[in-house]
């Protein structure tokens, strides 16, 4: 069987839709299942059981040799959110017993980390583990992704082959429970539904124009890809990686290919950025994937073939993957 951590969060169920569509239905599903905006996430997935995180430790001491591999997506993911022991203890301690399981049963892990960890990139966006003790995250999240890496770098006991995956900005179906962390690409679609135009934030940088920020887009169904071809292909080595697709673009870009997908024609106007998040915010991101693609994987969807697939056959039929 193969366990994924997070089932009923964006990435997690979509790896399990990604499974489903492999033909595989052994799946066991572990999160907090009481949340009924993430409901629609799995009602209608296949799988073999759904595990309570918090007794998912447990389970795993019980029937750890049923268990194929693991892929550990739960974490809390609010980069607005400022209390870091609600961090330690979800994406940091929670994570450390996760891979201390599968290091002492045997077990592959493949594990979310985070493209927040770059901070604002004074290192570069290279998945390169000399430079982990230098980055410096902009935020708690950041921090807590970073300092789990750390600790695995650190750590003499390790899974059989582990992956930590430094995700860039992911969008596509199956964020609709996310609210303000949402893509930019889900809140155009609304907004633009709504109103018939979109407001980006406006730069609070001279050198920076107004929608020229720029991140590393990938859709939900190249990252998923990327998870399964790790776990499955015994050429990769264990360690970080980062899961982009090495070319960075503008929230213009994005928020104009989101109009055109939707048939119209673009609307954009520039708002402040919200002060809560103003000092904290990056302005630019793109993953070095030369890693990834020394293994054999290639980012399949450019921003406007993922941005049309995700409007046209989620967004527009309200439909989940």
């Amino acid at each position: 069987m193969i366990v994924i951590t997070g089932a009923a969060g964006f990435i997690g169920s979509a790896l399990v839709a990604a499974f489903n569509d492999m033909g595989r239905k052994d799946l066991v599903l572990v999160d907090d299942f009481n949340r009924p905006k993430k409901a629609a996430n799995f009602k209608d997935k296949h799988y073999h059981i759904l595990v309570n995180r918090l007794i998912f430790s447990d389970w795993l001491d019980a029937h750890y040799e049923t268990v194929e591999s693991v892929y550990h997506l739960g974490a809390r993911t609010d980069t607005a959110e400022m209390d870091k022991s609600i961090f330690d203890e979800l994406n940091v301690n929670y994570s450390k017993m996760v891979w201390l399981k599968c290091a002492r049963y045997g077990l592959p892990l493949v594990y979310a980390s985070s493209a927040a960890t770059y901070g604002s990139g004074e290192h570069g966006f290279v998945d390169n583990h000399e430079i982990i003790h230098s980055l410096q995250p902009l935020n708690p999240y950041g921090e807590s992704k970073n300092n789990f890496d750390k600790w695995a770098l650190d750590q003499s006991l390790q899974p059989p082959s582990w992956y930590g995956l430094k995700f860039f900005n992911v969008y596509g179906p199956n964020e609709y429970h996310k609210g303000r962390m949402a893509s930019v690409v889900f809140h155009t679609f609304n907004t633009v539904t709504l109103s018939g135009s979109m407001s980006l934030f406006r730069s609070h940088r001279s050198d920076v124009e107004d929608g020229m920020q720029s991140r590393d887009f990938v859709y939900i169904k190249d990252v998923v890809k990327m998870c399964i071809h790790l776990q499955e292909n015994p050429s990769a080595d264990s360690g970080l990686y980062n899961i982009g697709t090495g070319k960075a673009r503008s929230f213009i870009d994005l928020a104009s290919a989101t109009f055109n997908a939707m048939g119209k024609e673009p609307m954009i106007n520039f708002i402040d950025t919200p002060i809560d998040i103003r000092d904290k915010y990056q302005y630019f991101t793109e993953a070095d994937i030369r890693k990834i693609r020394s293994t054999g994987y290639d980012p399949m969807y450019s921003l406007e073939a993922g941005i049309e697939d995700y409007v046209q056959q989620y967004l527009n039929p309200s439909a989940i993957y």
